[in-house]
């Protein structure tokens, strides 16, 4: 079984988990609405996808 020779040190250690992080949500603005809303998601307010009609409107 393999074992380490010598202990990680924690500045070794930060440099591995740099790339652990998780990026921030994006984005864009709706072209119709202009509402924020996620890339390849379905816009809630309206129920529109891809300037079709999906779902019907939420209603407040």
């Amino acid at each position: 079984m393999a074992v380490p020779k010598r202990k990680t040190t924690p500045s070794r250690r930060g440099m591995r988990r740099a790339h652990d992080k998780l990026a921030k949500n994006t984005y864009v603005a709706d072209a119709e609405s202009g509402e924020l809303r996620r890339p390849h998601h379905i816009d809630l307010k309206t129920g529109r996808y891809r300037g079709k009609q999906v779902l019907k409107p939420k209603e407040d």
